[in-house]
């Protein structure tokens, strides 16, 4: 892609300037359908790609999908892939603070200059193969399909030696799927999106199912019958080889450490004991576990054992923001992504094993399309009151009702409702700062806890 344009300006200074542009990237995306309302089609992100000369063919590609645990086993594996001396790309979704974060370029997420600099070379096909839909009748290119076709140019420029790509939603149609996965991974899969991915764990795992391309190599967390059935279906039909976790892999132990555990994992092709993981809870394990064995099968086709200490390292150095998070201390602030029934399951299972508060409150702000009457029925024996609130998304459930939803759970004197997530934080803090043993969970939805983390910046609390 070109050369970085952009010249210094006295006035406002290199980092200012760049900053307005990454800014107005953002803006420019923001115009276009929203990644809430996905299309089911692959043809307008295949033709960018194709008029940028298919980017996403300048690499090889781990892809990965799931219902829970897509991002934080992508950064696992990424950082493994990074300790082994590869220069990575990293696409996730979606961000917490900025858009810059979906892309990470070795480690770190692009800078401003770059990314505003990629987006000024794809602008013009955007607008070639906008006027091409219109033509035909059909919405222009999305926000997901632009910034699919954007990440897959600045890795490209970059350049990289290997991306991890993240799935946005579902599959087969997500705009990802232009690119072929050399390791097709699965996290477990569960009910989530049904509006859009169908309304059975087999219709939603066959949707995700999609990503296996011709002779990959497939490696899969346990998963129920219905959605194990749909992936091996689909690997027979490509000819790709399936490596299920507790099978072909698995998680042998987990001890809980200081700043996170200790795991022991069995892999494709070696066994590795003693590995620290900066990471609460025994689903982050299993994903560092699946994350291990997909490495192992884009190195060394699993057959060759990971160097120890070089792994030991790629875990030691793995981040996870945002998935049970300390986002503040005296008094403790935890933040976690947990936006429906089976992650919010797995976060009041962390929350038992690897913290002893003795009261806690959980800000909890969730968004329509999510089932907030399952994600509450999870989280409701851990909470001795509970802040409800909401996030600026217009699509967060009102305080009223979802404090409704609540109240069938608690009772008044443990159900609190704020419209702004300020003050509901606020309450919180001051409340756990009372007595001592006492914390507060956020959690709900990604936007909440997005804004939390920019509160706590802002306020100066931040960790």
């Amino acid at each position: 892609m070109s050369e970085k344009r952009d010249e210094e300006d006295p006035e406002i200074g290199n980092n200012a300037l760049f900053q307005v542009q990454a800014d107005r990237v953002y803006a420019e995306l923001l115009s276009r359908v929203g990644e809430a309302n996905p299309q089911p089609r692959l043809g307008p992100t295949r033709r960018v790609a194709e008029l940028l000369g298919d980017p996403q063919r300048a690499y090889p590609i781990i892809h990965i999908t799931g219902t829970n645990g897509k991002t934080s086993t992508s950064r696992i594996a990424e950082s493994i892939l990074r300790a082994h001396g590869l220069r990575t790309g990293l696409l996730t979704s979606p961000h917490l603070v900025r858009m810059n974060e979906r892309i990470v370029i070795d480690g770190d997420p692009i800078g401003n200059e770059a990314l505003a600099a990629n987006w000024d070379d794809i602008r013009p096909y955007l607008a070639m193969v906008d006027a091409e839909l219109e033509a035909a009748g059909e919405l222009p290119v999305t926000f997901f399909e632009a910034l699919t076709a954007l990440a897959f140019a600045c890795f490209a420029d970059a350049p990289v030696d290997v991306v991890v790509l993240e799935v946005g939603m579902g599959g087969e149609w997500d705009s990802t799927n232009i690119a072929d996965g050399q390791v097709a991974v699965f996290t477990p899969i569960a009910l989530d999106h049904m509006h859009r991915l169908g309304s059975t764990i087999a219709e939603i795992a066959t949707t995700k199912a999609g990503i296996i391309k011709p002779a990959a190599s497939v490696v899969s967390a346990k998963q129920t019958p219905e959605a194990l059935a749909a992936i091996e279906r689909a690997a027979e039909l490509t000819e790709s080889t399936v490596a299920i976790e507790g099978g072909a892999f698995a998680l042998e132990s987990t001890t809980i450490a200081v700043g996170g555990q200790v795991i022991a994992v069995r892999g494709l092709a070696g066994r590795y004991p003693d590995l620290f993981l900066p990471l609460f809870g025994d689903h982050q394990a299993v994903n560092a576990t699946v994350a291990i064995a997909a490495v192992e099968s884009f190195l060394g086709g699993a057959t060759q054992p990971l160097d120890h200490d070089v792994l030991a390292e790629g875990l030691a150095t793995a981040t996870s923001p945002g998935r049970l998070q300390i986002l503040g201390i005296e008094p403790t602030v935890l933040i976690d992504a947990a936006h429906n029934p089976h992650g919010a399951r797995a976060l009041a299972a962390a929350m038992k094993s690897y913290f002893t508060f003795a009261e806690l409150t959980i800000v909890l702000g969730v968004l329509e399309d999510k089932d907030a009457r399952g994600i509450i029925d999870a989280l409701a024996p851990l909470a001795d009151r509970f802040h409800v609130t909401r996030s600026h998304s217009d699509r967060a459930i009102h305080v009223d009702a979802l404090a409704s939803l609540v109240l069938e759970e608690t009772h008044d004197g443990a159900t609190y409702e704020f419209d702004s997530l300020d003050d509901a934080i606020a309450g919180a803090r001051e409340w756990a700062a009372d007595a001592p043993g006492r914390g507060v969970l956020i959690t709900g939805s990604i936007t909440l806890i997005g804004e939390a983390i920019e509160l706590a910046t802002e306020q100066g609390w931040k960790r």
